[in-house]
């Protein structure tokens, strides 16, 4: 099994809050990062394809198209943004790394799943909030 990773970057706002929980409960859960007028992170994000190389290309899945798709699907909805507000796949999520992770895995599945070639699979996803809070979503760590 090959593992293919491409690493790209982002500058995004957000804020965390939970709107069922009380002022108090969102500032003494949250601290800083639940500040009404929002917070931002130069984020990075690694997207890591897993599967055989295409005897034809010696690709996984072609790099390019990678970029490609991570721009489209990631990039250019959340690159300066707000997270809460702008990027309607997030709508509903508090956007902690966590939650963000999987759903950049999620927005990321298909199209990068079809760029795969052997049935090369999209293995995980991270994302580095700082350079110390990192969160990744790797649903099929047993392949």
């Amino acid at each position: 099994m090959i593992f293919v990773t491409r690493r790209t970057h982002f500058n995004a706002a957000h804020r965390l809050h939970n709107s069922d929980k009380s002022d108090k409960w969102n500032q003494d859960t949250f601290g800083k990062c639940n500040l009404p007028n929002w917070h931002g992170h130069n984020y990075v994000l690694e997207v890591t394809v897993a599967g055989e190389p295409d005897p034809e290309t010696g690709f996984v899945i072609d790099l390019g198209q990678l970029k490609s798709i991570i721009k489209e699907k990631i990039l250019d909805p959340c690159d300066h943004r707000n997270l809460n507000l702008d990027v309607p796949f997030l709508q509903g999520i508090i956007p902690t790394t966590e939650n963000l992770v999987r759903a950049f895995f999620e927005q990321l599945r298909p199209e990068v799943e079809a760029a795969c070639t052997n049935g090369g699979k999209l293995y995980m996803v991270k994302l580095f909030e700082t350079e110390r809070n990192i969160a990744e979503y790797c649903p099929y760590r047993g392949i």
